[in-house]
């Protein structure tokens, strides 16, 4: 008999439930994730400058990712609630997109894994950025979002090619 891969969160009628993870071994887990946000090179020159009307738009979109990452359980409706020990969320200016390119880091010291909190900081930071930009350029782009790595668990590593 050969193990099929299968979707955790479905059981055997194929109805949604919470993974039960009570029984696995506390362990550090990290993940990262990446997105970018495509844009005029005008709306990168206001950011870059500090000159959006809503603010300082890079500061608000990295707090907007560590928050979001803390809230990921109240948003997806099948992840479990962490006690994150480290987010960060890194913003570069890249004139060659033009836009921003947004790193997430999601670390835990517990049971189950970090991936859907660094994913949420990325979409999060994202949407922030063209929350705060929109009156300028609503042709901006949300793109590329995805897990780059993660570590911890039964799994062990995992990196993207």
């Amino acid at each position: 008999m050969t193990d099929t891969p299968r979707l955790t969160h479905l059981d055997d009628a194929g109805a949604a439930h919470m993974v039960d993870v009570g029984d696995k071994a506390v362990t550090s887990r990290t993940a990262i994730a990446e997105g970018s946000v495509t844009m005029q090179p005008e709306t990168l020159a206001l950011i870059r400058d500090g000159l959006a009307k809503k603010g300082d738009v890079v500061a608000t979109a990295r707090i907007a990712g560590i928050m979001a990452a803390k809230k990921t359980h109240e948003l997806i409706p099948l992840c479990h609630p962490l006690l994150l020990t480290k987010v960060t969320l890194d913003v570069e200016i890249d004139e060659a997109l033009p836009g921003l390119r947004l790193r997430a880091l999601a670390r835990v010291s517990g049971q189950t894994g970090v991936e859907m909190e660094a994913l949420t900081a990325v979409s999060v930071a994202a949407l922030t950025v063209y929350d705060m930009a929109k009156a300028v350029d609503r042709g901006m782009v949300i793109g590329g979002i995805r897990l780059l790595e993660k570590s911890g668990g039964k799994s062990g590593e995992w990196r993207a090619e």
